[in-house]
């Protein structure tokens, strides 16, 4: 028997609006929200940056795919962090009980909407330029991504009812 997948995931970049989409998609859905973000500071106790800052960036996406991995919802809208398309156990995992949404949002977008990025908790190499890094997590976005939804010149209630039209939730 076929299990219907309950969760919408979504993915993308740093800035494309995962959070803030995310918190009104599951109003407008009637879902619970999460956000690995925020779990993954509350298990560690530390903000991002600060991890990074520790650990570098693989301390980051090390900590991510355990605690994706050990997340266990239904009926939820859940925000991933920009780097949890780097673990294919992750995403598998989310894409098991999910419809995944990539959140795409060009990159003049994105640096406009960061500022200063420094103290954001990107996982990122040290020696990596914003605009690499777009184009690798580019990739790995789409290859994930069940659904695109192209979010330049949309609001926030657009992206959502574009979402809800696409997975007909």
């Amino acid at each position: 028997m076929n299990r219907i997948k309950s969760n919408l995931v979504l993915i993308g970049m740093p800035g494309s609006g995962k959070s803030t989409v995310g918190v009104i998609l599951a109003k407008m859905t009637a879902r619970d929200f999460v956000d690995t973000d925020v779990l993954i500071q509350t298990f560690k106790h530390q903000r991002l940056q600060d991890i990074v800052d520790a650990g570098g960036h693989h301390a980051l996406r090390e900590i991510e795919e355990r605690v994706i991995l050990g997340l266990s919802v239904d009926h939820h809208v859940i925000a991933t962090g920009g780097s949890a398309v780097y673990s294919e156990p992750a995403m598998a995992h989310l894409k098991s009980n999910g419809t995944i949404v990539f959140l795409d949002v060009a990159f003049d977008s994105i640096v406009s909407r960061l500022g200063d990025f420094s103290s954001r908790g990107i996982a990122k190499r040290p020696d990596q330029s914003l605009a690499e890094l777009f184009e690798e997590r580019s990739r790995l976005y789409m290859k994930y991504a069940d659904i695109t939804i192209q979010c330049d010149r949309m609001n926030q209630d657009d992206v959502c009812k574009k979402i809800m039209d696409a997975t007909g939730a």
